[in-house]
């Protein structure tokens, strides 16, 4: 075999390597993803300002996905106006926190398409939202207080089951770590294996216990039976 011959095989032997690792990435990217590029992914909020969790799970995600940030603003309108009518203060507010969410995804390197959407209500907002944009995942923070009440930016269980019935792409519900209780502390008055009650409330039955134990009553002799 000529050199050159066993150059041409070495390349071939080479590129089938290569493309087999190739192929082999290609199905496993396949695998995990099963699914269409991520390229919008909406992250709504109120008035009371973005969850921080939230806020950052999305970022996270945004940026892993190479994907663009929708953050929205959902302004309620009251009844008495019209819903295209100018609120000053509402769009004041929406500006200022759009314009610190669009900072800090700027330092995260994640591009931002912010918006502003009105209803009046939260789900009436949601439904505008839904009916407007184009993304195709949504990441919300359920609220950590009674039902019906959203507490941190975050939405009520009630927003949050209306959303899982209605978002038509995927949806990523954020809810805030509960505290741990602390387990109750064993009572250190007692030693181990001495049989005391400690200082616990049954302490108190502790002395009668004992005498009735070290005194018993005293019972009469029976009387011998007549013969």
């Amino acid at each position: 075999m000529s050199a050159l011959a066993c150059v041409l095989v070495v390349v071939a032997l080479a590129a089938g390597f290569a493309g087999a690792v190739a192929l082999e990435r290609w199905r496993r990217t396949r695998a995990l993803n099963g699914r269409e590029r991520v390229r919008r992914i909406a992250f709504p909020f109120t008035g009371e300002g973005p969850s921080e969790p939230g806020l950052a799970a999305a970022l996270r995600l945004a940026r892993a996905e190479d994907a663009t940030l929708l953050p929205v603003y959902l302004a309620l309108v009251p009844l008495r106006l019209a819903v295209e009518v100018p609120l000053q203060a509402e769009c004041d507010v929406a500006f200022g926190l759009l314009e610190a969410i669009e900072q800090r995804a700027a330092r995260a390197g994640v591009p931002v398409d912010a918006r502003i959407e009105r209803g009046r209500t939260v789900r009436h907002a949601l439904r505008e939202l839904i009916a407007h944009e184009r993304f195709e995942r949504m990441v919300v923070a359920a609220g950590s207080g009674a039902i019906g009440e959203p507490i941190g930016g975050g939405f009520t269980p009630e927003d949050v089951a209306w959303l899982l019935e209605n978002v038509p792409g995927e949806l990523i519900v954020l809810r805030p770590a509960r505290a741990v209780q602390p387990a109750p502390k064993a009572d250190s008055s007692r030693s181990p294996g001495d049989g005391s009650l400690g200082s616990g409330p049954l302490a108190s039955y502790a002395p009668a216990t004992a005498k009735a134990h070290a005194e018993p009553s005293e019972v009469a002799p029976a009387k011998p039976l007549a013969t």
